[in-house]
């Protein structure tokens, strides 16, 4: 792959590792900001959900402003708006002015992912996007993992303020390196913004994010501070689509789904927001309640998750620009289901080797099927389709990690609180849970046999024509 289209890789994915890393990194710091700044636990939790909403306000209008600036203008302008509320997180005098800058923050992040991804499959073209979307597939499953070890290392040896300065340096050198590397494109065309379909999904989709966090937080699905949200979002949604389906100049054009391998890939990406933060969420709790190690300790033990993606990416890329993303996600997911199995299986005493080895078994598998998800998708439908796309993708991308996030949260939870104070009863706890992540992830396997299938069929025809 020409050297160009490599930096233009490295540039673009460092700037999403900035969006993805500051998701998590607020975690570890939720005590010391509501010391700090003298706010209840309820505000402070809305310093991390807050960017997560506005990050799904973003990602819709991401393709008509591309069509409308173009996606090169676009990524560089989000990313000084992002490096900016950065800055201003970091100066924040109060809780209320730092949810305030964390909205701004979220919404520029929810442009920039989508746009950088538009940029890189436009310039690679089909035979090379596998390989691109192997590069930014790394933050995405990397900056999370790191997110809670980083964050609690800057509150232990700096300050609060850090959580949101280290986002700064890492904004500038990407658009140093951006406004030299990144390729003018064409802008126009967009036509008049879809306002009614705007308003609708820009509502609907946070509401629907929203809604996943508090039943996280509530521990319940059947609670109306969580369930109200969630079917107000897919009443929304619903309206969304069907006014999409019949407006001339649609906000995201929802026929690019009759497209069977896409689809089936945007399906695939849906259902592996579990198996990507499955064990985010529940290994560390394994860690410090059942091995009774610090927060810090448990968060480097999951490093072995993200060395596991980072191997299996570039990996998964190569393949997939030669025999399709179909076989390549459907193994990574056949992976990632039997290393669920082994985690299922975890006691108290559980060799370290083997509980990282099965780590590093998930992050493997969860590496080889997310980027070739993405690059089967945009490597079935026109280039002048991209725009469309991107958004699409994350929106589902998105809601399934907020869905599979919240019911894992409400398991686990349940299962700690229904189980005795014996070890054996608290083993059997995090059993259910990962029992749950396995399950998950081996129903996904369903959408990537059909990615697979069309693939196949799509190859026939070609030589057939040929």
């Amino acid at each position: 792959m020409p050297g160009e289209i490599w930096a233009l890789a490295v540039v673009v994915a460092l700037g999403g590792f900035t969006t993805a890393l500051t998701s998590t990194v607020v975690n570890a710091g939720r005590e010391t900001l509501g010391s700090a700044l003298n706010a209840s636990p309820n505000a402070v939790g809305w310093v991390a959900t807050a960017y997560l909403i506005a990050f799904a306000a973003g990602i819709p209008a991401t393709g008509w402003m591309a069509r409308q600036i173009g996606p090169r203008r676009l990524w560089l302008g989000t990313l000084v708006v992002f490096t900016a509320a950065s800055v201003l997180c970091a100066l924040a005098p109060n809780v209320s002015m730092l949810i305030v800058a964390r909205v701004v923050q979220g919404v520029a992040g929810g442009f920039l992912v989508p746009a950088g991804q538009a940029i890189l499959a436009m310039a690679a073209g089909p035979k090379r996007v596998g390989r691109v979307m192997s590069v930014v597939g790394i933050p995405v499953v990397l900056a999370p993992i790191l997110g809670p070890t980083v964050g609690a290392l800057l509150i232990e040896h700096a300050s609060w303020h850090w959580l949101f300065w280290i986002n700064v340096p890492v904004g500038v050198l990407a658009f140093a390196f951006g406004w030299r590397m990144l390729p003018t494109t064409g802008r126009g065309g967009a036509g008049p913004l879809d306002v009614i379909g705007t308003v609708l999904v820009v509502t609907g989709l946070p509401l629907l994010t929203y809604g996943a966090a508090e039943i996280g937080i509530v521990r319940s699905f059947t609670d109306w501070r969580g369930l109200g949200p969630v079917l107000g979002a897919l009443l929304l949604l619903a309206a969304f689509v069907r006014y999409e389906l019949h407006v001339d100049k649609p906000l995201l054009n929802l026929r690019l789904f009759a497209n069977i391998p896409y689809a089936s890939a945007g399906l695939t990406l849906f259902s592996l927001g579990m198996g990507l933060f499955g064990p985010l969420i529940i290994m560390p709790l394994y860690f410090t309640i059942l091995r009774g190690e610090s927060a810090v300790w448990a968060g480097t033990a999951l490093l072995a998750d993200g060395l596991g993606a980072v191997i299996a990416l570039p990996l998964a890329g190569r393949i997939t620009d030669r025999i399709g993303g179909g076989p390549v996600v459907t193994a990574g997911l056949v992976v990632s289901s039997v290393a669920g199995i082994g985690t299922a299986l975890l006691g108290a005493h559980t060799p370290y080797i083997w509980v990282e080895l099965l780590l590093f078994g998930l992050g493997f598998g969860v590496g080889l099927a997310s980027a070739p998800a993405m690059a089967a998708a945009f490597a079935v439908i026109p280039r002048e389709a991209i725009a469309h796309a991107t958004p699409q993708l994350n929106m589902l991308q998105r809601t399934g990690s907020s869905f599979g996030s919240a019911l894992l949260s409400v398991i686990l939870v349940n299962q700690l609180t229904s189980a005795g104070p014996s070890v054996a009863e608290q083993v059997d706890a995090f059993s259910v849970t990962n029992w749950v992540v396995a399950g998950a992830t081996a129903v996904a396997i369903v959408p990537a046999l059909l990615l697979w299938r069309a693939e196949a069929r799509m190859r026939a025809g070609a030589a057939t024509t040929s």
